[in-house]
């Protein structure tokens, strides 16, 4: 079994081509921006949509093109950003357990990721300065708590000992950098607090958070690697697996909760129901054979889920209320 990308080579490319090769081990675009797009697309339609009904007048209130970029780049960023903490942070067991993987094998070092980061905070900062400068103090309360993540909130070994507390104080992140990207939407229109119902959303986004989380560290026997904590090494494969199904759950109840706050309900419940279905089917083919195929394909639905969950949440109903014989405002 390798892990390098497939080639089963050491670090053979240079100068940008590693860099190339890095993205694909370990940020791969392909896979991000998609997630990502339906992610920030979801944030700043949903925040337009709750700002309508919150009006009470009939209008349907659309984000501008300007929000949706911004918080699409910024929020890709943070994800960026949140690949390079964690290269720091596991550096050490990387080296020793996982030595295949890009900083250990010397494909790129610590101290250029660093300056990448850097690089994207900046971006993220002049993104905010273009819409609206107001935006920085969301910014800085992300950048805080980020930077608490990347200490462990200075509690590194009590939370390695209580992996579930772990999880959920570093998924916090995800409702943190939603409410920037709905902000993107809400505060340059003039608002200067978040719409009515949003905290759900900001819910929806936190168990999401866990099911992606928990879905790609789910694994076949034969997959678990030495020194790499997984869940379903940690819980069962049984366990793991009723862990994600929960999180899925959560997630599922929390958006459609959320989504009869903007009369999306009848669009969203269907393609709710149809996605679990999904995600039942193949967390019980797991458990049936697990196999280094079913394992992924766990990580795969977890993808899926995201990605058809975000678009039913906020962008559907936005694209069917404005072209669609679906009708938000009665």
């Amino acid at each position: 079994m390798t892990h390098d990308g497939g080639s089963g080579k050491g670090p053979v490319a240079s100068g940008a081509n590693r860099w190339i090769v890095y993205q694909r081990e370990r940020f791969p675009f392909a896979a991000h921006a998609p997630l990502v797009a339906a992610f920030s697309l979801s944030a700043v339609s949903f925040s337009a949509l709750l700002r309508g009904e919150n009006a009470g007048d009939g209008d349907l209130l659309l984000p501008s093109w300007l929000g949706v970029l911004v918080a699409y780049v910024t929020s890709l960023l943070f994800f960026l950003q949140l690949r390079i903490a964690d290269e720091h942070k596991d550096c050490e067991e990387d080296a020793r357990y996982r030595p295949y993987r890009p900083v250990p094998r010397g494909l790129v070092t610590l101290r250029e990721l660093t300056w990448i980061g850097i690089g994207s905070a900046i971006i993220q900062l002049a993104l905010a300065l273009w819409l609206s400068p107001a935006l920085i103090w969301l910014l800085l309360v992300t950048w805080i708590y980020f930077a608490l993540m990347t200490r462990e909130f200075f509690a590194r070994e009590w939370l390695k000992a209580r992996p579930v507390a772990y999880l959920f104080s570093h998924m916090l992140i995800m409702p943190l950098i939603d409410l920037y990207a709905t902000a993107c939407d809400w505060w340059p229109a003039g608002h200067r607090r978040p719409p009515d119902g949003l905290f759900w959303f900001l819910i929806v986004s936190f168990f999401n958070g866990l099911a992606i989380e928990i879905g790609r560290k789910i694994r076949a026997k034969e997959d678990e690697e030495h020194g790499v904590e997984t869940y379903s090494k940690l819980w069962g494969m049984r366990g793991a697996i009723a862990a994600w199904m929960s999180a899925i759950a959560a997630t599922a109840a929390a958006a459609f909760v959320a989504s009869t706050l903007i009369a999306a309900e009848v669009v969203v419940g269907p393609l709710l129901v149809v996605l679990l279905i999904a995600c039942a089917v193949t967390a019980a083919r797991f458990l049936w054979m697990p196999t280094t195929s079913t394992g992924k394909g766990i990580e795969v639905m977890a993808g899926i889920w995201t990605l058809g969950m975000y678009l039913s949440l906020g962008v559907l109903p936005l694209v069917l209320s404005l072209y669609g014989d679906f009708v938000l405002h009665d």
